[in-house]
């Protein structure tokens, strides 16, 4: 019988939340290309851009966490940028906005940076 540390354990855990966190930013950035790619009155788009609020609401309320173990300055960085996103979708689904672009550009970089 194997018998392992609770820093095994955690680890094991924070590197799975971390998966979770890219498959869920990859799935949201194939959502919002595929949105691009037919325009903002789309079925595609509404899908996306739900999907996206979902995602970046659990995690903007999450890095709100004391919980929360990242430092306090990227935490309020990720909440500035989770903010802008949830943002610029609102105003795309409202047809203010057609930035497309830069949701996939920006979630492709926060995606990139988790390790």
């Amino acid at each position: 019988m194997y018998q392992f540390s609770y820093a095994d354990i955690q680890t094991d855990s924070v590197a799975d939340a971390k998966d979770r966190e890219r498959q869920l930013l990859t799935r949201s950035i194939d959502l919002l290309v595929a949105a691009r790619a037919v325009g903002t009155q789309s079925m595609e788009a509404i899908e996306a851009l739900h999907f996206l609020n979902r995602v970046w609401t659990s995690l903007v309320e999450d890095l709100g966490s004391p919980e929360n173990a990242l430092p306090k300055e990227l935490r309020a960085n990720l909440i500035s940028i989770g903010l802008w996103l949830l943002r610029e979708a609102e105003d795309v689904r409202q047809g203010r906005s057609d930035n497309f672009d830069g949701l996939i550009e920006v979630s492709q970089i926060i995606r990139d940076g988790i390790q």
